[in-house]
């Protein structure tokens, strides 16, 4: 036999296998565009990859590749396999010189991080991605499948997303539907706009959102919006509640007055403030704190009485 023919013998009994198997001859490389514009391209799907936001982490994690992330930024703190792994800073001042040394193939990380130039002068591979409303976290869902070589994993979990956000608004209490809420998610104070991912949510839990869509997602806001809004109900991080009649104008506003006012843990601001497969979880916050809300108002009048 031929050298020739051995060869075409070994390439189809190679090809064979992998039929049998299930597993393609070769990795398949991978391209996306990033919100940056930036096309992402790898010869095959990553096996280092490093991310530098929590919402990244859980992302990738949930799609199937939690085995593949060496190292993320110092916020990542689900799943907890991911808690031991080393922290290399945040937004702010991600360490450049420590995401290099993972030797990454892969390195995710937010737009607004700054880093992205600089990593890719080094010849790191870096995919810009985040998300602040809903219609973007399916994007991200579907870039970052991509990217790990699990693309078909995209779609279910967005389906099992919009299922777990319809079974949470469908315990939120009739007595709460348009209740007109504020969600503070920065003391300055920055709140979730209606153009936000939480504000989705809180329109698909049936409540409404003092501030408009026109204000953008996460807007700064003058702290006399807030008194002049007079929301129903008040949801902000635990920590900031008690300084909240300190505020001008605050102590006489009707929710704070009828103590209105949500506390959100440390873990459901983790859940709320993350654009990731946990919104789900996210949505269950906002209707519990609607829930507490409906449970003090007035009794609703029986159906054919005053």
């Amino acid at each position: 036999m031929s050298v020739l023919m051995r060869g075409l013998g070994l390439c189809l009994l190679a090809g064979i296998l992998a039929v049998v198997s299930g597993k393609p001859a070769r990795a398949q490389a991978v391209s996306v565009v990033d919100d940056h514009g930036a096309t992402v391209s790898l010869p095959r799907p990553p096996q280092r990859i490093v991310t530098m936001l929590p919402s990244l982490t859980e992302s990738v994690c949930v799609l199937g590749a939690c085995n593949k992330v060496v190292a993320t930024d110092r916020w990542s703190n689900w799943p907890a396999a991911v808690q031991a792994l080393p922290k290399l800073g945040g937004l702010d001042d991600a360490n450049i010189e420590l995401i290099v040394a993972q030797r990454p193939d892969l390195v995710l990380v937010a737009p607004s991080s700054r880093v992205a130039t600089r990593l890719r002068a080094l010849g790191l591979t870096v995919a810009e991605l985040d998300a602040q409303d809903l219609p973007q976290v399916q994007r991200l869902f579907n870039k970052v499948a991509a990217l790990i070589g699990q693309p078909q994993a995209a779609s279910a979990r967005w389906q099992a997303l919009q299922a777990e956000i319809d079974a949470a608004a469908a315990r939120v209490p009739v007595k709460a539907r348009g209740a007109r809420v504020y969600v503070e998610v920065g003391s300055t104070p920055y709140a979730a706009g209606e153009a936000s991912f939480i504000g989705q949510l809180l329109t698909r839990l049936g409540a409404a959102n003092v501030v408009p869509a026109s204000l953008g997602p996460f807007p700064k806001l003058n702290p006399e919006f807030v008194v002049r809004a007079q929301p129903d109900l008040i949801m902000m991080a635990k920590d900031d509640v008690a300084g909240l009649s300190a505020r001008p104008g605050w102590a006489r506003m009707k929710a704070v007055v009828a103590g209105h006012v949500c506390p959100m843990t440390h873990a459901d601001y983790d859940l709320l403030a993350r654009p990731g497969p946990r919104l789900g979880l996210a949505a269950q916050v906002l209707a519990r704190c609607l829930s507490i809300y409906a449970s003090g108002l007035p009794a609703l009048p029986e159906r054919g009485k005053p």
